[in-house]
């Protein structure tokens, strides 16, 4: 019989805040994190905003020598990953270790690290290139030096499947659960890919908004004058385990993971389904596999990029699910505030969503200004609002035909 699985802790690193209040804070005050590019200087580019991470010190957390050593992607994880674990109460040196499994994934993994020792290939020799290039490139490094510092010996590695890699590692931490395989799993995705070959790719095939004249108001998913995303990075973290584990150490139970759903369009490589027939699948395996209902559904996180294709797509995909309930249900996309942090954006937007579930407060979609006739929702339009909240379901749609959606139910 599969096992249920359980939420016990919560860890955040977003360009609205380094911890998970101060991110939920700014959420349903609405708050944007985009600004101006400070981590390189953006002139000559199309797009010259970005959704930074601030005022973020990994050495205070982790230590100066070991932070050095890591890419930042894989820095935002470790430290995500140790607010999730102390968030749990989860001893881990008073635990059977073999049985904690760590999933974390990233869609691009080092690329600054990558871009940085091209650099220094190219302008000083091959010999100056540096020995932890490789290890703080590889985008499974995340989830290998969170397993080395939290001392997890179960199984461990990366999902990559682009955007919606986060909420996949979820994904297939709970089913490792629900099989038996581990007790425990610390999953999630991190990203950090705001740097200019990463702004100047996302460019070239018209990803990116270019509204740089007032970058706050850039991010407007499901708006008529939407463009384009804006880029982010950060890291979102869930510490996942089996019921029986979570009674036995009698921790604090914040929700449970009730489904999993995932599907491929087979249909182009960045442009998603025109009739949303993958992401839709990917919703109603999610519904089946928590024996859910469409209207016990009270709020859906939407996937909500701000590109003119995946915001009409998915809300067809959305109304082929849901039917007349998806004009009765509260719909918003995060992204609006925190931008698109792609690998990691499933994995923040499920924490996102279990404190929706807990605060029964759903975050708006903010610089919703102009009505699309493609995108005829409620999307929770630029205020949060107060809502009893039972079931939520979170979106995740990914370049190369990636779905992924999962079901979080209140305890």
């Amino acid at each position: 019989m599969s096992k249920k699985v359980m939420v016990t802790g919560l860890g955040l690193v977003t360009p609205i805040g380094n911890q998970v209040d101060i991110t939920w804070n700014n959420l349903i005050n609405g708050k944007s994190g985009i600004d101006y590019i400070k981590s390189f200087d953006p002139e000559g580019f199309e797009t010259k905003i970005a959704a930074e991470v601030k005022e973020f010190n990994p050495s205070e957390i982790l230590g100066r020598k070991e932070s050095k050593r890591l890419d930042r992607f894989a820095q935002f994880a470790c430290v995500a990953s140790k607010e999730a674990v102390n968030h749990s109460g989860l001893d881990i040196q008073n635990e059977d270790a073999t049985r904690i499994g760590v999933l974390i994934g990233s869609g691009v993994g080092g690329i600054i690290t990558i871009t940085d020792q091209h650099k220094v290939m190219l302008n000083r020799g091959p010999k100056r290139v540096s020995p932890f290039l490789v290890p703080m490139m590889l985008g499974d490094m995340a989830s290998g030096q969170v397993s080395m510092m939290l001392g997890a010996k179960g199984p461990n590695f990366s999902t990559v499947s682009a955007c919606a890699t986060g909420a996949d590692s979820i994904g297939e931490a709970y089913e490792m659960i629900r099989r038996g395989v581990i007790d425990v799993a610390i999953a999630g995705g991190t990203e950090a890919a705001v740097c200019p070959i990463g702004i100047a790719g996302f460019n070239s095939c018209m990803a990116l908004s270019t509204k740089n004249d007032n970058p706050k108001s850039a991010s407007r998913p499901f708006d008529k004058e939407r463009d384009g995303f804006v880029l982010g990075e950060g890291a979102g973290i869930v510490i996942l385990e089996s019921e029986e584990h979570a009674s036995k150490r009698n921790a604090n139970v914040i929700a449970e993971l009730l489904g999993y759903g995932a599907s491929s369009d087979a249909h182009h490589v960045t442009q998603p389904h025109p009739e949303g027939e993958g992401a839709s699948r990917a919703m109603q395996m999610a519904l089946s596999a928590s024996k859910t209902n469409i209207n016990e559904i009270d709020y859906v996180n939407a996937h909500g990029t701000s590109t003119p294709l995946n915001d009409k797509f998915e809300t067809i995909s959305i109304k082929n699910t849901f039917g007349e309930h998806a004009y009765k249900m509260p719909i918003s996309s995060t992204k609006s505030m925190t931008g698109h942090l792609l690998g990691a954006a499933g994995a923040i937007e499920s924490v996102i969503s279990i404190l929706v579930i807990n605060n029964s407060v759903i975050p708006p979609t903010i610089n919703y200004e102009n009505p699309d006739p493609d995108c005829d929702l409620n999307y929770v339009p630029n205020q949060s609002i107060e809502s009893n909240i039972s079931k939520v379901m979170t979106n995740s749609l990914g370049f190369g035909g990636h779905n992924s959606s999962l079901v979080f139910g209140k305890i």
